[in-house]
């Protein structure tokens, strides 16, 4: 471990692995820190155990990550008189592999948590996970529904802007002010905005009505669900806004900054 803190390595991997990276891209610390008796019993603690935090991936994903993490660490080990292997990954490898997990077909259309690290693009590497800010979502990364949205997981557009909107720049166009978000799909940046850039409120809207449902459940996941900071309606573009509950909502928290992102497609 680092002097002072965990090593950023760790951090770094941690990020990944809440945010659902496929295990091919994750960036697996390297063999001095596996070895590390201190390290395994991070990685346990902030990876794989519940009680630390409440909305780990799914179980088929851990075990998709724990078998090559376990692979790894028995490899970096040099001395099995001095290193071992830590039996609270072990004993949590067996109790996957002996779950009634879903087969790999059906746990890619299932919903399942993602967590994103929500940290300014200028900012250094926090000492330590708990004062990292986050934002959790339920996602269904490998679905797109009957009526062809892609709103029911985030994608690179809205990761990208949400970074801008976590630089000072960006920041200035949200704090204090209300927002209007076009083609929401999971939340994401509805939810960053009213919880940590200080909207003082957010209207975010989809033409979904089924993105719309799943987004209340994301609100609920970030204690925004009580409607007083968010409020989330479908929105379908083209349509007449006079006399619909757009026109109410704008009399009310007249939008100064209008946000979508990955909305417009060119042909």
């Amino acid at each position: 471990m680092a002097r002072g803190g965990i090593d950023h390595q760790l951090l770094i991997f941690r990020r990944q692995y809440l945010q659902i990276f496929e295990p091919d891209f994750l960036a697996w610390p390297p063999k001095q820190l596996l070895r590390d008796a201190d390290v395994q019993s991070w990685l346990y603690k902030r990876l794989f155990n519940d009680e630390v935090h409440s909305y780990l991936p799914s179980g088929r994903y851990q075990l998709r990550v724990l078998k090559p993490l376990l692979a790894k660490i028995e490899k970096a080990i040099e001395d099995p008189n001095e290193d071992d292997i830590s039996d609270d990954l072990m004993k949590h490898l067996s109790f996957l592999m002996s779950s009634d997990l879903p087969s790999e077909g059906t746990a890619v259309q299932q919903r399942s948590y993602v967590t994103f690290t929500t940290l300014p693009p200028d900012s250094s590497l926090a000492a330590d996970t708990t004062s990292e800010p986050t934002l959790t979502l339920l996602e269904r990364r490998n679905l797109i529904s009957g009526s062809l949205t892609t709103g029911f997981r985030t994608w690179e557009a809205a990761l990208h802007f949400g970074s801008y909107l976590l630089s000072a720049n960006g920041e200035s166009l949200i704090k204090g002010k209300s927002v209007l978000e076009l083609g929401c799909g999971t939340g994401f940046l509805s939810i960053l905005c009213a919880k940590q850039l200080e909207a003082s409120h957010v209207t975010a809207t989809d033409g979904d009505q089924g993105v719309v449902e799943q987004l209340k459940d994301n609100l609920f996941l970030n204690d925004l669900d009580d409607g007083t900071k968010v409020y989330s309606s479908v929105l379908k573009w083209g349509h007449g806004l006079k006399g619909t509950w757009v026109e109410d909502d704008f009399d009310e928290h007249p939008y100064d900054t209008v946000i979508g992102a990955d909305i417009v497609r060119t042909f």
